[in-house]
Formats: structure tokens, sequence, C-alpha cells
């Protein structure tokens, strides 16, 4: 078998405005590879760690040369492009391993929505402060009780004149320790009312009564929340679409969150296997496995899968251009990229587990990478929806199944 995971595929007739779109990505090419610190590259043996405020700047930078925000109205701060640019310079961002944006939850699910949904001073107040990194963003919708089944959240939120009152507790809540605001999903009725009488809402993490408690996962970090919200009272300037409007809101979001975020994934999974083979080549004791027939049918498992998974991609992204709405088809991508790439942490975790002192430098750089990609991946198949959730939404809405009774 040869090891150059290059995927033979047939040309394909370029859709219209492919040729700008492989001029941008030319761009976004040529720049990420000038400016990119090598301490970034979580392949490099300069890496290390970066600093917030490091993430911050290098966020912000990518802004500044249209790398961030490209289908953004130009009014809010973005680059009034098409999701054909913002794919292609995904698939840069993606063949490269550079730290995960630290401003996902804004860009990819709060600016959505406000976008959709907000009035025209909360487009002002937020969007290009987003895409600047001026604001970090989480996502209030978990809860102790109610995790993938949004339908029973208990948060309560009662209004009161021109304000809210909001009661009620969220979990895991990514980044709530760094947040400026919080996406906050709430309800004004009763937890029977079901899908009915639910309210979103921006709300300051500075606000009185929200406490946040962080959570150590497993990797050592504490990059989740419980956050309590105690009579925290908001304005009615903060709530984000009508006040019944919240699930249709939400369900937006979570289209959006497993069909379209993080649209790098694909590629950077592609990164991750190309470091893994390159770390196990670097050591003569290791790169033995890589004659194993059972080695070599796993690798070209993972390479189909990473064709599968860009091909759902690639697909989403001409329906959208098309006009149509993705809807539970984001629950396919979500679905598969995550059972894949769990599988293949594992895989690898397994393939560096004899790297010691003596082995290569890059072999001891994999070690530690795939370490945290294997715990950090145990995650996957449960946020934006856990895989059973994912199975359940494409039997009902896409295969059409009907419910046992």
């Amino acid at each position: 078998m040869q090891h150059d995971l290059e995927l033979a595929t047939a040309p394909a007739a370029a859709p219209p405005g492919a040729e700008a779109a492989s001029r941008y990505r030319a761009h976004a090419r040529d720049w990420l590879a000038a400016h990119l610190p090598a301490h970034m590259r979580a392949d490099s043996l300069d890496y290390r760690s970066p600093t917030l405020e490091e993430c911050c700047q290098w966020e912000a930078a990518m802004h500044g040369v249209g790398l961030a925000g490209m289908t953004w109205p130009r009014a809010y701060g973005g680059h009034g492009l098409t999701l054909r640019e913002h794919l292609v310079v995904n698939k840069e961002v993606g063949a490269l391993l550079m730290p995960e944006s630290v401003g996902s939850v804004g860009k990819e699910l709060a600016g959505p929505i406000i976008m959709a949904v907000g009035t025209e001073t909360q487009k002002q107040d937020f969007l290009e402060n987003i895409l600047t990194m001026r604001q970090f963003w989480c996502q209030g919708f978990s809860e102790p009780d109610a995790g993938s089944d949004l339908a029973r959240l208990r948060t309560k939120a009662v209004a009161e004149g021109r304000h809210w009152r909001i009661n009620g507790q969220k979990i895991w809540t990514s980044g709530a320790a760094k947040a400026h605001y919080c996406l906050l999903l709430a309800r004004t009725g009763t937890v029977a009312d079901r899908h009915r009488g639910m309210v979103m809402f921006a709300v300051p993490m500075s606000t009185p009564g929200i406490r946040v408690v962080p959570i150590k996962s497993i990797d050592g970090k504490e990059s989740f929340a419980e956050v309590f919200f105690d009579d925290v009272v908001v304005p009615d300037s903060a709530r984000l679409g009508a006040p019944d409007e919240g699930w249709a809101a939400a369900l937006r979001v979570l289209s959006i969150e497993r069909a379209t975020n993080r649209m790098y994934r694909a590629w950077r999974f592609e990164s991750e296997l190309r470091f893994l083979v390159r770390a196990l080549r670097s050591d003569p004791l290791l790169a033995r496995q890589l004659e194993d027939a059972g080695v070599q049918r796993r690798l070209g498992l993972v390479l189909a899968e990473i064709d599968g998974l860009k091909g759902l991609v690639e697909r989403s992204v001409d329906q959208l251009m098309q006009g149509e709405a993705i809807g539970a088809r984001g629950s396919l991508t979500k679905l598969f990229w995550s059972e894949c790439h769990q599988a293949f942490a594992g895989f690898a975790l397994e393939q560096v587990g004899q790297v010691g002192p003596q082995s290569s430098p890059l072999a001891q750089r994999a070690r530690q990478f795939f370490t945290h990609a294997y715990l950090f991946a145990r995650a996957e198949t449960i946020y934006a929806g856990t895989s059973e959730v994912q199975l359940d939404l494409i039997a009902q809405r896409i295969l059409q199944l009907p419910r046992e009774h």
C-alpha cells in the first residue's frame, strides 16, 4: 500500500463562480502559509499552547484579510461573499492544524441568528464586534435534565413590563467563563408546553444574578461550565425575535451547528491523518506499523470516510447556494463526522501508544496531540446533539419512519 494519502478523483464540471472561488482559495492558502506562527501549528516541533490573547489576535487578523465573516454583509463587518468562498477558506484552514476558533459560538451560532431574527440595533451592536473578536459568546441551551432534548428545558423567563426576569440553570456551557454574552434559550410557559412558548435572549454575562461554575473535563481543562440564573433581569431589548419564536430560532441554530459549523472539519481530519502517518514514518520502530495489513486497511477506511464527509459538506454548500434549507440533513453530517472522528482518534492513539523518550521528537509531539484528541473526541458524539438524537431525527424527518407505540 502507498502511504502518500493522495485520493484519485475524476474531474468534475466547474460550478458557476468556481474561478473566483479558486482565486480566493489561493489568497487564503498564501496568507495562511506566510502568517501562521509555527508555535500555533499542532504538528510542529515548535508548538506550544497559544494564549487566549494570541488566539484573538490571530482570528482578528484573519478577519482583516477576508478569511472570517466571508458571507456576512459588509454593513455588519463581513465581506459580502458566498458560501463557496466560505468553503474554500475552510479547506485551507483545515489543511493546517491551527487552534480551534475561540470565537466560534459568536461567529457560527449567535451571529447567524442575530442576522435572521435580530433588530437593526442588535445587528449593529453585535455583529462586527463578534468578527473583530471584541465580543465572546457562549450558548445557553443544555440543562441538567434537558441535554439534547431542548423541549424539556426548565429555565424560565417571565415578562415584567419592559423587562424579563430569568431563573434557571444551564450546563456544559462552552466558554462561559470568558464570554461577554450568552445566547440563552428559556421558556415563557411550562415544560408541558414542549416546543411552544420559548424565547431567546442575548444576555450580558455581567448581569447581576449570573453565576458561572467551571467544570473540569477529562483532559484536565475547564472549558465547560454550569451557569446559574438567579432573578436575572434583562431589558426586552435583549430578546432575539418574537417571544414565541425561540424554538424556531433554536432549530435554526442547531441546523447551522450540525451542517455548516466548523466546515473545515473534514479537511482537518485529513490533516490529522497525514500528521499521524508522518510521525510514524519519522521513527524507524514505529514505521514498521505502516507495513501491517490491518493498519493499512484501517488507513484506507479512514481515507474513504474523509472523502465521504467532504462530499456531504460540499453537497450541503451546493444545496444552500441553490436556496434549499438543510434542516434535518445537517444531522447526517454531524453524526457521520463525530462517529468517524471519534473512532479515528482511538485508532491514532493506539498507533502512538509505544512512543517513549527514545522515540523521534515528531512522534512524541504526535503522542501529545492524539492523546488530547482522543480525550476531547469523547464529547464529539454528545455536543450539538447526541448520536442517538441525530439517528432519531434522521429516522423521523428524512426517512419518515413511523414511531413505535
